[in-house]
């Protein structure tokens, strides 16, 4: 499993969102610019977040976007699972994934099967809040 810069940007836009929630919608340009990404790709990733209704949006002027429910409610999981084409870490462990014909006599599918829960696991237990805290500690964080 490897997370795309797709993923990590879409995670870089929810948490600066969520570190701006008295902003109301906030443009798309500043985002861009406070995190150091081409607009033109975050456009590409918005549109993403928003047809998830993670985000909501406003055109125009005063127009941007901002967080749809709370950050505590937003997972790391959810997030990547919509930017990532798998979080698996073997083919065979994938949503669409042709059946193995392996898999009954397969010794190392218990490791892959064991691994992919603890990755899910692990990222469904970190919310945009968790992130917002570990900042707040001192800790920066870098997707």
């Amino acid at each position: 499993m490897l997370i795309s810069t797709k993923g990590r940007y879409a995670l870089r836009v929810m948490v600066d969102l969520a570190e701006h929630p008295s902003e109301g919608y906030v443009p798309l340009k500043e985002v861009a610019q406070r995190q150091e990404i081409s607009e033109k790709y975050l456009e590409a990733i918005i549109k993403i977040l928003v047809r998830a209704k993670l985000l909501s949006g406003v055109r125009g002027k005063g127009g941007g976007y901002k967080l749809t429910r709370a950050p505590q409610q937003y997972t790391v999981g959810s997030i990547l699972r919509l930017t990532e084409d798998s979080l698996a870490p073997v083919t065979c462990l994938e949503t669409d994934a042709a059946p193995c014909s392996r898999a009954a006599s397969c010794l190392t599918l218990p490791l892959w099967q064991g691994l992919d829960r603890v990755i899910n696991e692990y990222l469904d237990g970190i919310t945009l809040a968790d992130l917002l805290q570990w900042e707040a500690q001192g800790n920066d964080y870098v997707i």
